[in-house]
Parts: structure tokens; sequence; C-alpha cells
């Protein structure tokens, strides 16, 4: 078997986990990330035979089962993953009921996955569903983006138009908009169906007064969004207490989405 440690999936979750600490997006163990992993690709670390124990879900994900994910612990630090993946993270195999996840590798201590793990795996069942090439689901708490909550409406169109018009790249990077929830209690089932549910339709989902959910085909391109939302919140904090001089009208939407050829909201534009 090769060394775990070495593979392109635990190293990518080091790294980025890493770097979301250092932007401030995930103080303390505030924070997630679930990544859909092939056989192919762990088969090369691990005995996929060996289950080190198993670890009720909570809920029912047949339409995941057989899946194999490598997720972030319940309350562990994101700037403790990188020293010590084995006892951060772990690697776990949905069974064939759907109610139980096998654990393949990782929570060392004895561990299990994040809390928000049903709204994750929950959110993998709506984007697999929306685009079969989502593979991972990033949860944290950009400050700008959630200084921004206190001040705007939360709803998915003014919040949408909000941020397209603070940078030309916003329309192009999520033409699909940002859904958003109202004010939820974390950790259940029932935030993790109301994440499911906006997420058909986004892939950036905002949690009220908390935070951000996102999904993407990969960790940059999942990173990059949020990344891109998070900077066009930080400018509208920045600008929205000052008269407002120039902006990004909705001729001017139309004209870049057009131009990069993006299936944009047309029904957020006026």
């Amino acid at each position: 078997m090769k060394e775990i440690l070495k593979s392109k999936f635990v190293k990518e979750m080091c790294s980025v986990t890493a770097n979301m600490y250092r932007l401030g997006w995930d103080e303390r163990n505030g924070g997630n990330i679930s990544y859909l992993l092939t056989e192919e690709e762990v088969a090369p670390y691990l005995d996929l035979d060996k289950v080190i124990r198993k670890i009720p879900i909570g809920f029912e994900a047949k339409e995941l089962a057989g899946k194999i994910f490598i997720v972030t612990g319940t309350g562990k630090y994101f700037k403790n993953v990188e020293s010590d993946p084995e006892t951060n993270l772990g690697i776990v195999r949905i069974d064939q009921k759907g109610d139980t996840a096998e654990l393949l590798w990782g929570y060392k201590d004895g561990g299990r996955f994040t809390s928000e793990f049903p709204a994750h795996m929950m959110s993998h069942v709506a984007r697999l569903k929306a685009d079969p090439n989502n593979r991972v689901v990033m949860h944290c708490h950009p400050t700008n983006l959630l200084a921004m909550n206190f001040v705007h409406e939360l709803d998915d169109r003014s919040f949408t138009r909000s941020l397209w018009q603070m940078c030309t790249e916003c329309i192009v990077v999520f033409p699909d908009g940002v859904g958003v929830l109202p004010w939820m209690l974390c950790g259940n089932n029932e935030i993790g169906e109301a994440t499911a549910a906006k997420m058909k339709d986004y892939r950036v989902v905002v949690w009220g007064l908390h935070g951000v959910y996102g999904a993407g085909k990969d960790m940059d391109e999942t990173f990059g969004l949020i990344e891109t939302v998070e900077k066009a919140a930080e400018i509208y904090m920045l600008t929205s207490h000052l008269p407002r001089i120039n902006t990004i009208t909705d001729d001017n939407l139309v004209t870049i989405a057009e131009a990069f050829k993006v299936n944009y909201r047309k029904d957020f534009i006026d």
C-alpha cells in the first residue's frame, strides 16, 4: 500500500484547511469539508475491505450508498489538520442501507465526522443530481460575508444582485446566484434539508447570520467560489455606507454574462 499521507486528496485537505484558517474563515473548530472520492483514488492507499468501526449517520442516505468521502472531524480545529491529518480527518464509506458510515481511516482519537455531516451528505445528493461532477462541499465563516448578513436583506435575489454588482467577475464565477437561508439552528437534519433544497439551484448557500456552504467539482473550484463571494462581500461592506457614484448596471451584467457565455439567472436582472 502507498503512504496515504502522500495522497493527493489528503494533501489537498491539509492545504485547503490551513489556508482557510489563515484567512480567518474557520476560527476554532468552525467550518467543515467533505470530498467525494472514487474507489480508484482510494484503493492504492487503503484496504477497502477493512472497516475500523461503524458510525451512525443520523439519517438515511441510500442515494450515496457505497460512496467514499474524506471529511473533517467534529470539534477539530482547521489549524491542526496539516500537522495531524489522521486525528483531524477521516475517510468513510456510506453502507448499503445508507444510515451508517464505515470508517476506513482517520479519527484515530476515537472521534467522528463533523456534526454538519447530514447537511453535507444531503447537499452532495442535491449537487450530484444537478451536476455529476460536483465532489466537494465546503462550509466556513467568511468575515465580510457574515458581516453583510447583518446589514442586507436575506433573500436570494437581492443578495445575489448586490454581490454581482461588486466585481465584474462575480456573474461569471457564480452565474447561478446565491441562495440564502434565514437563521436556523445548525447541526441538525432540518438545516441540512433546507440547504440541500437550495443546493438544487445554487452552488453557494448562505446560512443567515452564520456562514456559507459552497459546492464544486474540486477543491480549487469550491474554494475559489467562496473566495470570490467573500471578496464581493468585502467590497460591499467597504462601500455600502458611502454615496455610490458608479455601479455595475444590469446592462453591464448581461453584457458580461453573454460575453463569457454563462447561464445566468435572468430573473435576477431588472
